[in-house]
């Protein structure tokens, strides 16, 4: 089993920037793929960003390209997600999500959730 634990979230404007944090307890990301999806009121979750553990490699949904980029940080076994020129239209609650293998953009795919951290863009 892995658990998530995210941080992070808050209340921000136009413009501005939020790091969110995904850490795993009980065991390590070595064999995962670490994802980030979003839930806005009254929409699916969706696809933000995701990182294939071991080999690095990210991937972006298109609405974020450019201003959001994950990392990671292997001794603190943390996903990270770094997120610039916000906007409200990125107003959501944000789930760490991981999974065994290869990375994959939709979250039935994803076996492990965290318990979300709200992120709010004020205009």
């Amino acid at each position: 089993q892995v658990q998530l634990v995210e941080s992070g979230g808050g209340l921000v404007q136009t413009g501005g920037s939020l790091r969110l944090s995904c850490a795993a307890s009980r065991r390590t990301f070595s064999n995962n793929a670490v994802g980030w999806f979003r839930q806005a009121p009254g929409k699916e979750r969706e696809f933000v960003a995701a990182i294939r553990w071991s080999a690095g490699s990210t991937y972006y949904a298109d609405s974020v390209k450019g201003r959001f980029t994950i990392s990671r940080d292997n001794a603190k076994n943390t996903v990270y997600l770094q997120m610039n020129s916000l906007k409200p239209e990125d107003t959501a609650v944000y789930y760490c999500a991981a999974r065994v293998g290869a990375v994959r953009v939709t979250r039935i795919d994803y076996e492990y959730w965290g318990q979300g951290t709200q992120v709010t863009v004020s205009s």
